[in-house]
């Protein structure tokens, strides 16, 4: 939840990094993906919410072009011409701020104007919750209202995604982005990644005594390494081995053909595409049907399939699914971009403690670093605070 002491506390850094104060303070929440892993970039469906769990920026215009960032999660401030913007990894966090800037001048086709901005975090990095997401929805709501920019919030987070792929360097979709702009409290974002239709989809947790448990295995993933591109890639041969645009043009009932015409790891990728689609669909129709409680098959099967077809899990991801569906969990799964990062589980609020204290002593037990474990609740998307 957005406290006053959130936006005071980042307005007030700003003034001891800049010497004055800022014009305002914006911000955007992380995200969690309840179901409808690396479906985006398929141009397929997913069901992101925005979390309780935000990145605050105060910002100010300046009357030059030159580009000024700091932060409490990094001791370098960075600075930069906003016409020398480009990828480099001196660049480092900065890249975010700096690649919605130069995103936005793009989709505009108009020069912005320099700006100093401070930000502060409560979302955990590298977990899998999109801390990244949350940096580019927060300096992407506040450029678009000083820049006067005039962009709608599903430009923004076309911005946000060109500023990863282009400035950043990491291949990913659009669902982080959408997800911190569009939600809204109780509801996920059900996301049409091809026609970026979006649609408010109740939860509905709370009425039935339910929370979502994030099990940060604290092994960070960086998805500007090498798996997260080698899947792209294996999707992208799959779709043209098949004939088709995007996997989002094919169902279940073409895998059998696809089984014959591709080699064993191509047909597992294409495999879990094809299938979290239809669990993402399936999801929304049971929340909306039957309500929270009958997802959890769900959830287990879009482990499995990143487990096995897609293989991004973990050990450490995997004991903790393992864990909290043997301790009372509806269901688990790994969520994010894989290689590291977080786990959900929805549990009966009764189990939670059950199952933090039976996480947490088998990670111990392996020899795991210990998690982080906390619940998360649908929240608001990106707004202006101050």
């Amino acid at each position: 939840m957005t406290t006053s002491k959130n936006i005071e506390a980042v307005a007030a850094a700003f003034g001891s990094a800049f010497g004055y104060e800022p014009a305002g303070v914006w911000s955007a929440p992380g995200r969690v993906n309840l179901i409808g892993e690396h479906t985006d970039y398929n141009l397929g469906f997913v069901l992101p919410f925005a979390i309780n769990r935000r990145t605050y920026a105060a910002v100010s215009l300046r009357s030059d072009s030159i580009v000024r960032v700091a932060s409490s999660f990094s001791q370098t401030p960075h600075e930069i011409d906003l016409s020398a913007i480009e990828r480099n990894p001196e660049n480092d966090w900065a890249a975010y701020p700096f690649g919605v800037a130069w995103a936005i001048q793009q989709i505009t086709d108009k020069p912005g104007i320099g700006f100093d901005a401070f930000f502060d975090s409560d979302v955990p990095v590298g977990s899998g919750l999109s801390s990244s997401a949350a940096i580019e929805c927060s300096i992407g709501l506040a450029l678009n209202e000083l820049w006067a920019a005039g962009l709608t919030r599903q430009q923004l987070a076309r911005a946000g995604q060109l500023a990863e792929n282009e400035i950043v360097g990491a291949p990913t979709g659009i669902m982080d982005q959408s997800a911190s702009l569009l939600g809204e409290r109780d509801h996920a974002v059900f996301l049409d990644c091809k026609s970026l239709e979006a649609k408010s989809i109740e939860l509905g947790f709370d009425a039935e005594n339910l929370e979502l448990m994030i099990i940060d295995t604290r092994v960070a993933h960086r998805l500007v390494d090498g798996g997260y591109a080698a899947r792209r890639d294996s999707c992208e041969l799959g779709a043209s081995t098949m004939g088709v645009s995007s996997l989002r043009e094919l169902s279940v009932g073409d895998l059998p053909r696809a089984h014959e015409v591709m080699d064993g790891v191509t047909y597992r990728r294409v495999r879990h595409i094809v299938t979290e689609n239809d669990r993402v669909v399936e999801t929304v129709n049971k929340l909306q049907e039957e309500g929270p409680r009958a997802i959890g098959a769900l959830l287990n099967a879009s482990h499995v399939s990143m487990r096995d077809d897609f293989e991004i899990s973990i050990d450490e991801l995997d004991t903790a699914v393992d864990v909290a569906n043997r301790h009372g969990a509806i269901g688990a799964r790994m969520t994010g971009g894989g290689f590291g990062g977080a786990a959900i589980a929805l549990a009966p609020i009764e189990r939670v403690s059950e199952i933090t204290l039976a996480v947490l002593a088998e990670f111990e037990l392996l020899g795991y670093a210990k998690p982080n474990i906390f619940a998360v609740t649908a929240d608001q998307g990106a707004r202006r605070d101050r």
